[in-house]
């Protein structure tokens, strides 16, 4: 035993103290083993940028769950740590900071601007890996990566240039999402929809030979200046003969074709549309087919450019008011017609996406995404929950080319250097010193690359690839990738095509959803509604061990959960009851040499307890298997508060007082040796306490991280005491119970009369029974005939205890008419709001519904307030 408990349980006394025992013991450095199995996580990289919120606090808990649990089962378990550069959010925070000292990007230039990211890198950068271990996650920092360190940039440049070599990327001019805020190109899984008010503007452009005109409705009116065409569907009677015809483009006054095509939905609108290629997706395809010119007519502040004529120089929104009162005024605006609809925005700032012609570089994706879906198909990658399936599938069979390039300076940049003097453009793993066809200088690309482009090669360019390392061989595949299921597009694909082109294997078996951490009432966590919990003052107050505990509980795959203080102060106080009552244990073991061993002869309720231990690992084990987090943790739960806090250890202390001195001292070894095991199986989920009452203990071994998961022994199973003991406990549940309806303190004894056909078990539990059911006496036979009795029945027994030994009669019966009368008053109450129309009518439904259950409530109070009368009676 290494040292005593103190009085009261302070996380903030033992957990930094723990987790320095822990780095110093090197016990969450993975080794490799050849006669042990790998059990390999990388961590989703969290942004150097980042806080630890309660989605880091959940999803790097359950990932730590599964760590510990493994590597006590024997596994060499890896959990690779690491964070992300995260490009778009990472540049935003310096360049505000610059803004602040009125320094830009371009007074820097490139060089010094990276200097200076690098600086601000070193002096945040670590600052949630720091928090991450205040969460106790024991990963194995001495494989920390970093996704611009020079191993990660080696892979991410070769992975560049074999995709390149394969023509799987290319580089070309595209419609892309911009990001007018950010200034920077961002994918399709980048960008979040909002639903907004919004007006569809009724336009006619009049036909350029006078004979009539079309007419056509829009969501952006502004974007007409980039008009290159009208298109119409080519089987629609209504415009067969216009088509080839040209219109007027209203305000620009040049002439522009009808076209017909079959993206255009005859039962839309009208049936007409206007084509811009340069600013939107579908207009873009379009005008490839029919050779529309490309107008762009933004620059890359969505403000109008010098291709808006009169409009130049205004923001996208002030010039579309411009353009519809100069349409109205034109006689070209037909109606307005206010609208909802789905919005664009950038996930990073919100701001409305403005879609783009650009030149940029793109990943073929049809190719790589067959074997992506394949693979999940056939199971090689298990999704949990299945459901998640489906949501993959229809993105990834509707897959876009993705746009990689991004016009920042922080982040990987492209391997591509080009050649002004003859044209030429050279794309390479190391920097060429000179044009390969004219011997010319040669200047690299501007842009960098997506940071999700980094962050698809995570679970092998982690291990070293593209060297072929020890670590590679031994720990790839990773066994499970544990993320929210809000990156499946952003994260989880990219990583599963990535691995199986560079690896030709899956990255992972198993991909873990779980959801999001929600406030109280069931809101998504935001800073609008000001309703975000900091993990760290939560850990501050409550201690890890609570929030981790409050974070699992509840917690099923793919489905949100809700924090609250009430939950976290909840977990608290389960740790409190599992310290009081290791200090009880603790307590009672000195003067005595007492083993971490079961003793050789087991009573009933020794093995009832036992077994039942068993029972509990033997569950968690399959529960953990199926990634039923928090089935596992409720069911340790159950067994330490209910099992052995409230029942054996009650029972434990009158065999440690009656005087029998091999009795005692077989329960306190009970005692330890159910209380250090079922340590053990809490220990993923609270890992702090877990050690420091394991530390406190007799056991073997340094650490109860190391030591082995508790495996079901099938020779300590007992059915035979669990039913027993059920039976002893029923009678006592059934009898304080009772005791407790009738208001009858504890130090008011009465003698039990116990009728069964299980006399002997009853017999053998009379200590047990007459201790914890407060009785006096007791006596066991076949029936009892007892006049002024109150009667228990349990399934295999009926209780008998004698009346006038338990109550007042006459106080009694005073008391609970008393009550009765005040509980009749306030169902009367109950019942006339119910019947009330005007109160039915008008109230909302939870306070209704709130009437109706206070309603059954106080009916089932009446119910046992006349059932004590009917008693005493």
């Amino acid at each position: 035993m290494n040292h005593e408990l103190a009085k009261a349980y302070e996380p903030r006394e033992v957990e930094d103290r723990i987790y320095a025992f822990w780095l110093s013991g090197g016990y969450f450095h993975a080794k490799r083993d050849p006669q042990k199995k790998p059990y390999t996580i990388v961590i989703p990289p969290p942004n150097i940028t980042g806080q630890l919120h309660m989605g880091h606090a959940m999803d790097e808990t359950l990932q730590d769950i599964l760590i510990r649990w493994r590597r006590m089962q024997g596994y060499a378990a890896l959990w690779v740590p690491g964070t992300d550069h995260a490009s778009i959010a990472t540049e935003a925070k310096i360049v505000e900071s610059m803004r602040k000292e009125g320094i830009t990007k371009e007074d820097l230039g490139r060089e010094g601007f990276l200097e200076r990211a690098w600086k601000w890198k070193a002096q945040y950068g670590g600052r949630i890996v720091e928090q991450l271990k205040k969460l106790g996650c024991s990963c194995d920092w001495e494989r920390e990566r970093f996704t611009l360190d020079e191993g990660c940039s080696r892979a991410v440049r070769e992975v560049f240039v074999r995709l390149y070599e394969k023509g799987l990327i290319y580089r070309g001019e595209r419609i892309i999402n911009w990001c007018p805020h950010c200034r920077t190109s961002i994918s399709d899984a980048e960008v979040e929809f909002e639903e907004k008010d919004g007006s569809f503007w009724h336009l006619r452009y009049p036909l350029a030979d006078g004979s009539g005109e079309i007419r056509l409705a829009t969501t952006r009116p502004e974007t007409l200046l980039g008009d290159t065409a009208v298109a119409v569907h080519p089987e629609d009677e209504r415009y067969r003969d216009l088509v080839g015809k040209n219109v007027i483009l209203p305000l620009v006054g040049k002439e522009i074709p009808i076209i017909a095509d079959e993206y255009v939905e005859r039962d839309f609108g009208t049936g007409v549309v206007k084509i811009t290629p340069a600013h939107d997706p579908n207009d873009f395809e379009v005008g490839l087919r029919h050779n529309l010119p490309v107008i762009n007519v933004m620059d890359e502040c969505a403000v109008i450019n010098e291709n808006g004529g009169k409009y130049a120089g205004m923001p996208a929104l002030e010039a579309r008011k411009q353009i519809v009162a100069d349409l109205d005024a034109g006689g070209y605006l037909v109606k307005v017609e206010p609208i909802k609809h789905n919005v664009g925005t950038c996930y990073r700032c919100g701001t409305a996406v403005e879609p783009r012609v650009s030149k940029q570089w793109f990943v073929k994706m049809e190719p790589l995404a067959k074997p992506a879906i394949d693979c999940v198909r056939d199971e090689r990658i298990r999704f949990i929950p299945e459901r998640m399936e489906k949501i993959y599938y229809n993105w990834m069979e509707n897959i876009k080319d993705w746009c990689i390039s991004r016009q920042l300076w922080w982040g990987h940049r492209i391997p591509a250097w080009y050649c002004d003097t003859c044209g030429e453009m050279v794309v390479a793993r190391e920097a060429p010193d000179k044009c390969p066809k004219c011997g010319a200088a040669l200047r690299q690309d501007e842009d960098t690359l997506d940071t999700w482009f980094s962050s698809a090669l995570w679970p092998f360019s982690t291990l070293g690839w593209p060297e072929d390392t020890e670590d590679l061989r031994y720990f790839y595949p990773t066994n499970t990738l544990v993320t929210g299921y809000d990156i499946i597009f952003f994260w989880v694909a990219r990583m599963i095509f990535s691995g199986l082109e560079q690896m030709g294997e899956v990255p992972f078996n198993t991909v873990f959803f779980h959801g999001l951490v929600r406030d109280a009432q069931g809101r998504k966590m935001s800073k609008s509604l000001g309703n975000g919990i900091d993990p760290l003052e939560i850990i501050d107050q409550y201690g890890a061990d609570a929030l981790r505990f409050t974070v699992v509980t509840g917690n099923s795959p793919g489905n949100d959960i809700r924090f609250s203080d009430e939950k976290v102060a909840a977990s608290r106080n389960f740790a409190n009851k599992i310290w009081n009552a290791a200090r009880f244990i603790r307590m009672n073991l000195e003067g005595h040499d007492v083993e971490n061993a079961l003793p050789k002869t087991l009573r009933t309720e020794d093995q009832w307890i036992v077994s039942s231990f068993y029972a509990v690992a033997r569950e968690m084990t399959e529960n953990l298997e199926k990634f039923e987090l928090g089935i596992a943790v409720q069911k340790v739960y159950d067994f330490l508060w209910d099992s052995f806090c409230d029942w054996y250890i009650e029972i434990a202390k009158i065999r440690m007082q009656q005087g029998d001195e091999e009795s005692a001292q077989s329960a306190r070894q009970v005692l330890v040796w159910v209380l250090s095991g079922t340590m053990q199986l809490l220990h993923p989920f609270m890992p702090y306490i877990t050690e420091e009452i394991w530390q406190s203990l007799p056991h073997e071994g340094e650490s109860i991280m190391i030591s082995p998961w508790p495996e079901y022994d099938p020779a300590y199973n007992f059915p035979e005491a669990e039913a027993k003991m059920q039976r002893v406990m029923d009678v006592i549940r059934s009898v304080r119970t009772r005791r407790s309806e009738m208001n009858v303190p504890p130090s008011r004894k009465a003698k039990l009369y116990i009728a069964s056909p299980y006399q002997a078990v009853y017999e053998d539990a009379r200590a047990i029974i007459m201790k914890l059911a407060y009785a006096s006496e007791m006596e066991v036979g076949d029936a009892f005939e007892i006049a002024g009795a109150v009667t228990v029945v349990t399934n295999d027994a009926k209780v008998y205890l004698p009346m006038e030994e338990l109550v007042d009669k006459a106080a009694e019966t005073a008391r609970l008419k008393k009550e009765l009368a005040s509980a009749e008053k306030q169902l009367a109450a109950v019942q006339a709001k119910l019947s009330n129309e005007t109160f039915m009518a008008k109230a909302p439904a939870n306070v209704v519904e709130g009437v109706r259950a206070n309603g059954e409530k106080l009916t089932e109070r009446i119910r046992l307030i006349q059932s004590g009368l009917e008693a005493l009676s």
